[in-house]
């Protein structure tokens, strides 16, 4: 039988080993630091899948994309990990575009209601954008009017086109009307560029649909919005593109030409391009590398420039870049979490 002092000493041990466990669970949560002060970090960019939307599209045209890796617990690990400390979650490649109006309503709110209640089970964790059905306006803004008054979302999520037609289209700008009223941020994800390249044409190595074709839908997405005038009729709008903006910000010089230059061009814009880049549009971080990060400053400006994942999809996170950027240190807490502190209204 062991005496009082093993007791004792037993339990004080135990009591080390415990909190040894606990200082080391903690230490797994990275902590990044800028100029030696710890810094917030937001990721933009990050996709989420419900499983049951798949009873809502069973048996139909469509039943195929009830698959993806729903959100869970090795989400919030990985956030850990990376050093993470808020995740904006949205449900893209935008499919139910093709749904009519009774398919394309369940599907929302059954998307909308997943994000809304994994939100609300990791409140200082996550915020949600909701992402409406555009091929039907008018039910895009009553789906995006309850998502940002009702669930309490912070933006909404959009494809590059829809079924093909430019969301520069005068039909678009009662939901621009609606985005611009709420005064929600706007990110706009492509898929492969479907809408441009001809079938069969990215196929063969090097996954060029992804890495070629979605920069390239998100160039034509922009450049529609800016030439077509759409970003002046509606000047209030703040519109972040995936993947680093596509190839606009690293070509901004052939952009900014060519209502000068080419006299068919047709423009409708009242301002330069690269005026919008430095005010309407935003890129997130997904470039690679330290220059290609500091180019997107030195192009659109510190306060245009924010931090993606494109989570749970296996791209090189970008914290290290954005750290090892030779921008202001000031900058670099910008891009981290400072710009999406006041876009999201986040306390």
């Amino acid at each position: 039988m062991r005496n009082r002092r093993e007791f004792i000493t037993g339990l004080a041990g135990a009591s080390l080993g415990a909190g040894a466990f606990l200082k080391a669970a903690a230490q797994t949560r990275r902590e990044v630091r800028v100029g030696g002060k710890r810094v917030k970090v937001i990721d933009i960019h990050a996709h989420a899948n419900f499983p049951e939307v798949a009873d809502v599209i069973k048996d139909g045209p469509l039943a195929r994309f009830a698959r993806g890796r729903p959100l869970g617990q090795d989400r919030i690990q990985e956030l850990d990990k990376r050093g993470i400390d808020m995740q904006v979650v949205e449900v893209n490649t935008f499919w139910w575009y093709q749904a009519d109006r009774n398919l394309a309503t369940k599907i929302v709110e059954t998307h909308d209601n997943g994000l809304a209640k994994w939100v609300a089970a990791h409140p200082d964790r996550f915020v949600a954008f909701t992402s409406p059905a555009l091929q039907f306006p008018d039910l895009a803004v009553e789906q995006l009017d309850h998502a940002v008054r009702q669930l309490k979302m912070r933006g909404v999520a959009i494809g590059g086109h829809v079924n093909g037609e430019p969301l520069s289209h005068p039909k678009y700008d009662p939901f621009w009307t609606k985005v611009q009223e709420l005064g929600v941020l706007v990110f706009m994800h492509p898929n492969n560029a479907e809408n441009i390249a001809k079938p069969g044409s990215l196929d063969g190595s090097g996954d060029l649909g992804n890495v070629i074709g979605n920069p390239l839908e998100t160039t034509v997405f922009l450049s529609h919005l800016i030439f077509d005038g759409t970003l002046d009729r509606f000047p209030n709008l703040k519109i972040c593109a995936a993947h680093a903006g596509g190839y606009l910000p690293s070509y901004l010089g052939r952009t900014e030409v060519t209502c000068d230059v080419r006299q068919n061009a047709k423009c409708a814009n009242k301002k330069r391009p690269h005026e919008y880049l430095s005010d309407q549009i935003l890129a997130d971080s997904m470039i690679f590398s330290a220059e290609g990060v500091r180019h997107l400053v030195a192009e659109m400006g510190a306060s245009q420039v924010v931090y993606g994942t494109d989570m749970p999809f296996d791209w090189p996170d970008t914290v290290d870049a954005i750290l090892q950027a030779q921008i202001p240190d000031a900058q670099k807490e910008a891009v981290l979490s400072g710009n999406l502190v006041k876009l999201l209204r986040l306390t």
